[in-house]
């Protein structure tokens, strides 16, 4: 994430693109009853409490504290993961706790580990899954492999269908949230139980822009550097500068509201998959790959799934100014199924840049869904 994928980033994720999806698909998805019930209000109450430090009164370095102490270590991350295989390649995911499902999908470039201060949280009452993309993290990066939005999101029904078996909530940021908009669209009301989008995308990368002005004056250089990209010693030069520790906490600081958050191990968690192979194919096909369907053409088919929408205000890759953002803060106005919470001073990763904040509008969000549906449906 270095100089020219920071750039990538804040130029694609600020954009729509007007593509349309597939038709949507159906599964046979055999439903199970859960036998720990909702998220009880007082168990909330208790988890909230534990995240956030001494309450409301609690500032800054009480919460980031706290926040500390009920992180995941890196290493507790590995041994908790599994590996599934889908389509022949391997998939690296996590499942802990015990309760309604609730899948977290990270953003580009990250992986399970980016979910190291909220998977110990929820899973208190729910069994949280996290899955790394294929192409990034411990997933495979099969080399010529074509990465697009729409295979991710067929990546994470399929995921759905085979080990979660449960209606689920998508929780995803970034592209990550992108990803789980196309899922849903083309899932159906009983396979996704409702969706939380933490910042989300507007493409895979800078072809989703169409209605930008500031954008569309760099057209020329955007095509430039898909151009060297896909000559293979300039985008190595380039990756090798990406993952350069010192440049990739440069650009962390910059995304981050919460600098306090951008730690050695965050560096780590960005910095260790690059050095696998196939990671430099991943990143080329990534940023220079076709954008996929845009969530401004792909919401208004989710009227009846719950939405939690949660934005960072200092987001300098998907701007609240910025068309997408400017979509999603009017969104509530036109959708009453969906909720938008802004949170002052946080960036673009909120889930690590403030944790705190958000399980504070997570958690009782989660716990006023209602049920799920029980018995075996046929869909």
């Amino acid at each position: 994430m270095a100089a020219p994928a920071a750039a990538h980033h804040r130029l694609y994720s600020s954009s729509a693109a007007a593509a349309a999806p597939a038709p949507g698909r159906r599964l046979r998805f055999s439903q199970q009853p859960s036998p720990h019930g909702r998220f009880s209000s007082r168990a909330a109450a208790r988890v909230l409490t534990r995240a956030s430090g001494a309450g409301a009164g609690g500032g800054t370095s009480t919460s980031s504290a706290a926040t500390a102490a009920a992180s995941l270590s890196l290493e507790e991350l590995r041994r908790g993961c599994s590996t599934w295989t889908w389509r022949g390649m391997r998939v690296n995911y996590l499942a802990r706790g015990q309760g309604p499902p609730v899948l977290l999908v990270h953003g580009f470039g990250a992986s399970v580990a980016h979910w190291r201060r909220n998977i110990r949280v929820l899973s208190e009452s729910y069994t949280v899954y996290a899955i790394d993309l294929l192409g990034f993290g411990a997933s495979d990066k099969p080399p010529g492999f074509s990465y697009t939005m729409e295979t991710w999101a067929e990546l994470i029904l399929d995921f759905l269908e085979e080990v979660v078996k449960r209606p689920t909530v998508l929780v995803g940021n970034s592209v990550g949230s992108l990803a789980c908009v196309i899922a849903a669209a083309e899932s159906n009301r009983e396979v996704v139980r409702g969706l939380v989008l933490l910042n989300c995308a507007g493409g895979m990368n800078n072809k989703a822009i169409v209605d930008d002005w500031r954008i569309k004056l760099l057209l020329p250089l955007l095509w430039l550097i898909d151009f060297l990209l896909n000559q293979r010693p300039i985008a190595s030069a380039l990756f090798n500068r990406v993952k350069n520790r010192d440049n990739l906490k440069d650009i962390l600081l910059s995304v981050y509201g919460n600098k306090d958050a951008v730690d050695d191990e965050l560096v780590e968690i960005i910095s260790g998959p690059a050095d696998t192979e196939g990671a430099l194919d991943a990143f080329v096909s990534t940023v220079t790959g076709p954008p996929g369907p845009s969530p401004i053409s792909l919401m208004p088919r989710l009227a009846d799934v719950p939405v939690l929408v949660l934005w960072g205000d200092r987001d300098p890759f998907t701007p609240i100014d910025g068309p997408v953002g400017k979509f999603f803060s009017k969104l509530p106005s036109e959708l009453p199924n969906v909720t938008l919470h802004m949170l002052e001073g946080v960036g673009h990763c909120p889930h690590d840049d403030r944790p705190d904040l958000v399980h504070d509008k997570l958690l009782p969000w989660l716990d006023g869904l209602p049920p799920p549906v029980t018995g075996a449906a046929a869909v």
